[in-house]
């Protein structure tokens, strides 16, 4: 007796592939996560006034990656990657990774982008940074986008498995590479892609700091000891606690809280 049923085939792809091998590398940090919620009211209330006036929509992801790139720029500590075995580079720019859904041929793929120098740019900057991109033409073989990738960059996104595991090896140590290729920070907007009235909770990454945007709830808020309704925003930001403590997390989020309900870079 068959009790398998009818099920189908999927390849289990280069990419899918490449996620786990960079996934299995989040799990060697020792992570923390902090779980917010942030009133976004007032950023809302301009961006839809702005586009009312000037018929053109800001990306809210944009704005989010415009205030983690000030706090990561007034918080160099965040923005670092350690280096050997007795070192940390803390870097000046933030290259903040991004995924940018693209379809083709019937198939969604998340591919990777990096805004370099975020911290010196304007939220319509990057607003229009990720709308380039997201118009860029795709297909089977692109993994990354906005960028012309080097011999030995082709080479690695098409070698085998395991000698991709041996070079995220040596990667491992190696700041300067690191922010090459992976950028000093990531934001992932799952919350973005449809109704997400929630948290996600991230596997790890590369980058030191992550920050994974869940969904916006509605509920009531105090405003001015008023009950007002009010948007609040789930974010989840997780931090390499081998170069960050607690003590340096909270100032760091109460910063990001700060900028984001002030709509810092809107007004």
């Amino acid at each position: 007796m068959d009790n398998l049923g009818k099920y189908i085939k999927k390849p289990y792809t280069k990419y899918r592939k490449n996620i786990e091998i960079i996934t299995k590398e989040g799990w060697r940090k020792r992570r923390f996560s902090s779980i917010l919620e942030i009133d976004v009211t007032n950023a809302r209330n301009i961006i839809k006034k702005y586009k009312e006036k000037k018929g053109f929509k800001i990306s809210f992801t944009g704005w989010i990656i415009k205030c983690v790139a000030q706090t990561l720029c007034e918080n160099k500590e965040f923005n670092s990657y350690k280096h050997g075995n007795n070192q940390i580079l803390i870097f000046d720019d933030v290259d903040v990774a991004i995924p940018v859904e693209r379809s083709f041929d019937g198939k969604t793929r998340p591919m990777a982008y990096i805004l370099r120098k975020a911290n010196e740019k304007s939220v319509i900057e990057i607003t229009n940074e990720i709308r380039t991109v997201q118009s860029e033409k795709v297909d089977e073989s692109t993994q990354l986008l906005g960028k012309k990738l080097s011999k030995f960059e082709k080479f690695v996104l098409n070698a085998p498995t395991f000698l991709k595991k041996f070079l995220m090896w040596l990667l491992n140590d190696n700041a300067k590479l690191k922010k090459k290729h992976f950028g000093t920070t990531g934001v992932t907007a799952i919350g973005m892609k449809g109704k997400f009235p929630g948290w996600v909770i991230p596997l790890g990454g590369v980058a030191t700091t992550l920050f994974v945007v869940g969904g916006i709830t509605k509920k009531p808020g105090v405003v001015n000891n008023k009950i007002s309704i009010r948007e609040y925003l789930h974010l989840t930001v997780t931090t390499d606690h081998d170069l960050i403590d607690g003590g340096p997390l909270v100032r760091f989020i109460e910063r990001l809280i700060n900028l984001m309900e002030n709509g810092f870079g809107l007004n």
